[in-house]
């Protein structure tokens, strides 16, 4: 096949694709060699999914123009406030909305990282978003996969897709290119937002959809499965006296809310310090981390990524020299505090509050802040 041709196929492919005949690369490539060709022509023939990708951007950028350029910010901060709202689950955008390649009724593709959907349904049920639930069944060279997808109609269409928690940091690739799939979390795409909009309008945009965020509604959807968790004390397992994972956060907070009354971050470190348990418990600060990416400030964040080290959790020699180092940290007397509240907090002299009045008077210690 000559290049001219191969290349008129991939216009025609993509206008099919962009006026919404087809919505699949191979069907739309062999409708259009179809068209052009009077023939069938063989699949290996075909121009390539990326030369049809770039021919429906270079479509959608002559015909959509500056309309699509601030569709293309609304939709990534709609990104972003539904990541926020999922974020127990390591949500990554991916596609048309993070490459800038969107055109008219493009959706907002998400993948989250979750074993079971009854918690996705769970949060978005509790934020009051309305979703369908779609099962898939896709074959390709190492068998037949069924994908979940959930999803969701408002001012954009979302599809959000399920995959193991264990795959949070598997590399997918693009069915398309071949290549691993472009993504990003939720702090990276607030990065992409500062450096692709610099201006004084999109601030505000920014600070406005952060506002409908209710950041304590997360720090709620992020703690209530480790009710569902047993807490293992340092030096111990399966001790049934030792109560749950949300126990010891509700008793630790105590600690710290006695030991320094001012503190209120520090006050949140020791309430969602240990979220991560319920996500992955290979590695629990790291998915834990992840989940409260860019609602922790940095000294919050460095709380929880060291306080492993000073819990006496880790013995490896290049592990105890890194707790000496953290030493001449500024926060380092800080991270002793935590420790010592958490020792008290392993016998609590108190019945801990419940999780909605902690969130409540951390909530009123914030706003008077």
């Amino acid at each position: 096949m000559s290049g001219k041709l191969r290349q008129q196929i991939a216009h025609e492919a993509a206008r099919l694709m962009y006026e919404r005949d087809e919505s699949e690369y191979l069907r739309a490539k062999l409708k259009a060699a179809r068209r052009l060709c009077g023939a069938d022509v063989r699949p290996r023939d075909l121009p390539s999914n990326a030369e049809v990708r770039g021919q429906l951007q270079s479509l959608t950028r002559m015909l959509e123009g500056e309309q699509n350029s601030g569709a293309l910010r609304r939709m990534r901060l709609a990104a972003l406030r539904l990541m926020r709202i999922l974020a127990n689950f390591r949500p990554r955008l991916i596609g048309s909305v993070l490459s800038g390649s969107i055109r008219q009724g493009s959706d907002i593709d998400v993948h989250l990282f979750a074993d079971a959907l009854e918690p996705v349904t769970a949060a978005l049920a509790a934020a009051g978003i309305a979703y369908s639930i779609e099962r898939k069944r896709v074959k390709k060279e190492a068998g037949e996969r069924i994908f979940t997808h959930l999803h969701i109609v408002g001012e954009y269409p979302y599809e959000l897709t399920l995959y193991p928690a264990n795959q949070a940091n598997t590399v997918l690739k693009s069915s398309i290119t071949g290549r691993p799939i472009e993504r990003a979390s939720i702090a990276e795409l607030t990065r992409l937002l500062a450096d692709e909009y610099p201006d004084a309008c999109l601030e505000q945009e920014v600070l406005e959809a952060e506002a409908k965020i209710d950041r304590f509604q997360i720090f709620e959807l992020l703690l209530e499965p480790l009710a569902r968790v047993p807490h293992s004390p340092r030096g111990q397992t399966g001790d049934p006296q030792a109560g749950t994972a949300l126990e010891h956060a509700l008793a630790f907070f105590e600690e710290v809310r006695r030991a320094r009354p001012a503190d209120t971050e520090l006050a949140l470190v020791a309430l969602v310090a240990d979220v991560g348990l319920a996500i992955d418990l290979e590695d629990p600060v790291a998915a834990g981390l992840d989940a409260l990416e860019g609602i922790m400030s940095p000294r919050q964040e460095w709380l929880i990524r060291h306080l492993p080290l000073l819990r006496g959790e880790l013995r490896e020699p290049r592990e105890l020299l890194l707790a000496r180092q953290l030493e001449t940290h500024d926060a380092y007397a800080d991270l002793r505090l935590l420790t010592e509240c958490e020792r008290r907090a392993g016998q609590p002299r108190q019945p801990p509050r419940q999780l909605p009045l902690a969130l409540r008077q951390l909530r009123e210690l914030y706003e008077a802040a």
